[in-house]
């Protein structure tokens, strides 16, 4: 097979049915009908002569096939998006484009509101749409354009098909109410070991970063309220005895008593991840310029 003998519309049916797992919501996607989706998709069977995908009551599932091509067929998609974006200017003012961007509540606490504020003054017409994307599914997300940016914890840094840089560094302390039984003495690790503490995970079980760095002292704290995201916890903090230790950005939007921690923590690291088909794209190193600076990396 050539690739003068297949049509390149195809691989863009293929990658929206791969995102949506749904003939109707790829062909809404597309702006084109539920039927149109039908036979590309009847033709990629025949040129590919694999089913692709297989209709499941979870939706359309790609078969080994389809998942073994579609990083190259996204990050080439990619690639030629880029070229035809190269060729325009991009002007933040009257631009009009959709961001998706993949951060966890507490990026999202520290981020959007003053990304929120800049877009308003000088780009008014961009969006930005936010959610976490399983780390497993990211590179395969930023090479087939589900996502433009990313921003975690520096754990992909060795997929060569991501660019990366350093976003966010916070220390992390602990919180207490205004008014705590220990606010006006010095937090020593005995005081902090006896204080009862608020866990952040997304997890049923296991131990969390604080967690980790005493259990190589030798120690551990006591754990009486766990909860799933950030947000949650200072509120709980501010109401309650309990002990909140996180970064310090998250704590200072608070009225509440910040104290230095009595042991080493590392600081919480966060990087900016794209895909290296998007290193050309202007609307793309627009934005990732203009995080960056707001975060003073």
């Amino acid at each position: 097979m050539r690739l003068n003998q297949v049509d390149l519309n195809l691989f863009v049916v293929f990658e929206a049915i791969y995102a949506k797992r749904n003939l109707t919501r790829a062909a809404e996607v597309l702006c084109i009908s539920q039927p149109a989706v039908s036979n590309a998709l009847l033709r990629m069977r025949k040129t590919f002569n694999d089913q692709l995908f297989v209709s499941t009551p979870q939706g359309m599932v790609p078969t080994p096939v389809a998942e073994n091509i579609v990083g190259r067929v996204g990050e080439a998609l990619q690639l030629l998006n880029a070229s035809v974006q190269e060729a325009e200017l991009f002007l933040p003012g009257s631009a009009q484009k959709i961001f998706r961007v993949s951060m966890n509540d507490l990026t999202e606490t520290l981020l959007l509101p003053t990304l929120g504020d800049l877009l308003q003054r000088e780009a008014p017409g961009i969006r930005i749409e936010s959610y976490f994307s399983n780390r497993r599914d990211v590179s395969r997300e930023l090479a087939t354009g589900a996502l433009d940016l990313a921003i975690d914890v520096p754990l992909l840094i060795d997929d060569t098909q991501l660019r990366h840089g350093p976003m966010m560094r916070e220390r992390y302390v602990c919180m207490l109410r205004k008014g705590h039984p220990l606010a006006d003495q010095p937090l020593t690790l005995d005081s902090y070991l006896a204080l009862g503490h608020i866990h952040i995970s997304s997890r049923r079980e296991g131990l969390g970063f604080v967690d980790t760095a005493l259990s190589k002292l030798g120690l551990s704290r006591k754990i009486q309220m766990r909860v799933q995201h950030y947000m949650v916890a200072p509120p709980i903090a501010m109401r309650t005895d309990l002990a909140l230790t996180a970064p310090v950005g998250l704590v200072q939007s608070h009225d509440a008593i910040q104290l230095e921690l009595p042991f080493t923590l590392p600081a919480l690291e966060s990087h900016l991840y794209w895909h290296r088909s998007a290193d050309q794209d202007q609307a793309n190193a627009w934005l990732r310029s203009k995080l960056l600076q707001m975060m003073g990396a």
